[in-house]
């Protein structure tokens, strides 16, 4: 039987059905491509994209965004592979982020001669890599673990898959990490987690439900370069109105637990946990000959008073210091490693950041390492 709309009913569309091809198996609808401008739809196309891309990166410009890296996770691998391909020797800096911005790496190099490996992740306890540093033989050098009693005791895990990612990273996935690295990433501020299109509707005032309370996820607060030098975005600095967002973000850890939140003795608990995981993997690691130190870095306001009622220093630095057997440092027993401007009460300003670091090499030179170890 012939097809109910048949192809002269539909002037300049000719469409073959089953019924138009008797005794055809497995048949195939067979459409024509309509005549359009292709060509020109094709370059419309492309520079409506182009002009969108531009918009959204001209508004984070405006905003005073600045071109930078992602840390990615393979971008960690880049620099943890560096243990791997000869410079087991090397000073290796872990903790979480107020290691990652407030060291910087230009001014260790140029006092010592050498440039650190930074392996510190924002939002995450140094354990696991303490303890991949302590298995692993090829890493002979010294290791400064950056203490943020927050994120330390609590064990705090935000990049968990890290050291999986860098086992397993696929010849496509550094293939990609390259071409992003070098084509992407350094000229488009919009390239940012924290700009993406889903991330910034997430953040958008939407009617709460009941029940379940907005808790705000931290913004932007950094720029990295390649081989993950880090320092405090200047907007932080000195924009006042995304200075105290980036305050109020902290106090919402500084409010009660909710219901089902660990109470305080499990919160110490996990606190001993932490302290016992962290003193096995030193006595290890200085089994062998590598210096380990260990630096509580500064924080301020709110955020030192919080740090200090949760985990106060007799019952989880001390005790830290005594099981490891490790050295430690103190921020505030020391002068010079006091008194930094602190913007959001836990992060260094970059300018502080370079003094501190200048600072805490002298320390660590004149009490504990007399020289670094050549990589």
């Amino acid at each position: 039987m012939p097809s109910s709309i048949s192809s002269s009913e539909r002037a300049g569309f000719v469409r073959l059905t089953a019924s138009d091809r008797p005794g055809v198996a497995q048949p195939v609808p067979e459409r024509d491509v309509p005549a359009r401008p292709w060509r020109g739809i094709f370059i419309g196309t492309l520079v409506l994209m182009a002009l969108l891309l531009a918009a959204w990166e001209w508004h984070w410009r405006d905003a005073g965004a600045p071109g930078g890296y992602k840390n990615s996770n393979g971008l960690w691998s880049i620099q943890r592979r560096r243990i791997d391909h000869g410079e087991g020797g090397a000073t290796v800096l872990i903790g979480d982020s107020r290691v990652l911005f407030d060291l910087q790496l230009p001014v260790w190099e140029r006092l010592s001669g050498h440039r650190p490996i930074q392996l510190a992740i924002e939002g995450t306890s140094p354990m696991f890599a303490l303890e991949d540093l302590a298995d692993d033989p090829a890493f002979t050098g010294r290791l400064l673990i950056g203490v943020a009693p927050d994120i330390f005791f609590k064990g705090a895990q935000r990049r968990t898959g890290l050291l999986t990612y860098y086992r397993k990273e696929t010849p496509a996935q550094r293939a990609g990490q390259w071409l992003s690295m070098h084509l992407l990433e350094p000229y488009l501020a919009f390239d940012d987690p924290d700009f993406a299109l889903f991330t910034v509707l997430k953040r958008q005032p939407w009617p709460l439900r009941p029940g379940r309370p907005f808790l705000a996820d931290v913004r932007k607060l950094s720029v990295i370069d390649a081989d993950r030098n880090c320092h405090l975005w200047s907007k932080v600095e000195n924009d006042p109105d995304y200075r105290e967002q980036a305050r109020q973000i902290w106090t919402q850890r500084f409010a009660p637990p909710p219901h089902g939140a660990p109470s305080r003795d499990r919160t110490q608990a996990i606190a001993q946990e932490q302290i016992e995981r962290a003193a096995a993997a030193v006595i290890k690691l200085r089994a062998r000959g590598v210096d380990v130190i260990f630096v509580r870095m500064p924080s301020s306001g709110a955020y030192l008073a919080y740090e200090n009622k949760i985990f106060p220093r007799e019952h989880a630095w001390d005790v830290l210091i005594t099981r490891s057997g490790a050295p430690g440092i103190y921020f505030e027993d020391y002068p010079e490693l006091s008194g930094y401007t602190l913007p959001e009460w836990s992060h260094l300003s970059a300018a502080d950041a370079e003094r501190f670091t200048a600072s805490l090499y002298s320390i660590i030179e004149r009490d504990y390492w007399l020289t670094d170890k050549q990589p």
